[in-house]
């Protein structure tokens, strides 16, 4: 709870936290209601302006762009969270190779670090989709190898430093094993950095399924994310800019927040920084 209470009580955590809630709740509704069903198309109101039956206009198909968005929003939910947990067991993995004892170990997963950070996104997400096609698992996968990789790269000085630290060496000598010691004692002083990294990564996954689903091997024809409503309209920006605006708007806002949102918890998680987590690890 005093987290939460240091969150909220800065001007940016607070407004993180209250995009990131409306957001939660959007997609929980949308599961259950959007104004217009999904499939419902009109052809004889395509891109039409907001009114009281579309407040956000229409697309292209005459489809209503707040159901859509409203229904994108759980597939962006999908994407955050399932590209979060697997980039941060790839940068677990990663990082506790690197600390092997062995330095051949050590050094083989530092080069495997650095060689696959050399490779685009894109051309992850490239090489994926031949087996896979355009798929919402694509976007992920790539996401999630991509950052990773570089969350692992990032986390590896503090965890050597952590590994060498005299509470680790005492526990090694009360006979701690090296897993057991890694798992107790230095993981935990890289939640800092896992949690500043992995909102990044949030909002970077959001920003790589627009532009994957640009190049149309992202989230498949047919499926609501806020990369199809604006992808599918970007060629029109300079005759219909609405249909471009609310989806653009939408993934920066929301990006913003997750940013904020990742440097707040880094600081309500430190205790040098948290003078009421410090107070409450005082008095344990």
């Amino acid at each position: 709870m005093s987290i939460l209470r240091y969150i909220w009580h800065r001007g940016e955590g607070r407004f993180s936290l209250i995009v990131l809630g409306c957001w939660l709740i959007v997609c929980a509704l949308s599961l259950v209601w959007t104004p217009q069903p999904l499939g419902q198309s009109d052809g004889y109101n395509t891109w039409a302006s907001p009114s009281l039956a579309h407040p956000m206009g229409t697309d292209g198909t005459g489809r209503d762009m707040l159901s859509w968005l409203m229904a994108g929003s759980g597939t962006e939910l999908q994407i955050v969270v399932a590209t979060c947990v697997l980039a941060a067991l790839i940068g677990v993995v990663f990082v506790s190779f690197s600390l092997a004892r062995s330095g051949l170990v050590s050094e083989i997963a530092t080069v495997i670090t650095d060689t696959l950070l050399s490779i685009p996104i894109v051309l992850i997400a490239l090489i994926l989709a031949v087996p896979l096609g355009a798929s919402i698992l694509v976007v992920i996968l790539s996401c999630a190898i991509s950052y990773g990789l570089n969350l692992a790269r990032i986390a590896k000085p503090q965890a050597s430093l952590a590994a060498t630290s005299r509470y680790v060496e005492a526990a090694r000598a009360a006979g701690s094993s090296r897993w057991k010691a890694l798992r107790t004692h230095v993981l935990p002083n890289l939640i800092p950095v896992f949690s500043v990294q992995l909102s990044i990564c949030a909002g970077t996954a959001i920003l790589a399924e627009a532009g994957l689903t640009y190049l149309g091997i992202g989230v498949p024809a047919g499926t609501a994310s806020w990369g199809s409503s604006l992808s599918s309209s970007a060629s029109f920006i300079s005759i219909f800019p609405l249909t471009v605006v609310w989806p653009g708007a939408l993934i920066t806002v929301v990006v913003v927040a997750l940013n904020l949102f990742g440097d707040c918890l880094r600081k309500a998680v430190d205790p040098v920084v948290n003078a009421q987590l410090r107070a409450s690890e005082v008095r344990r």
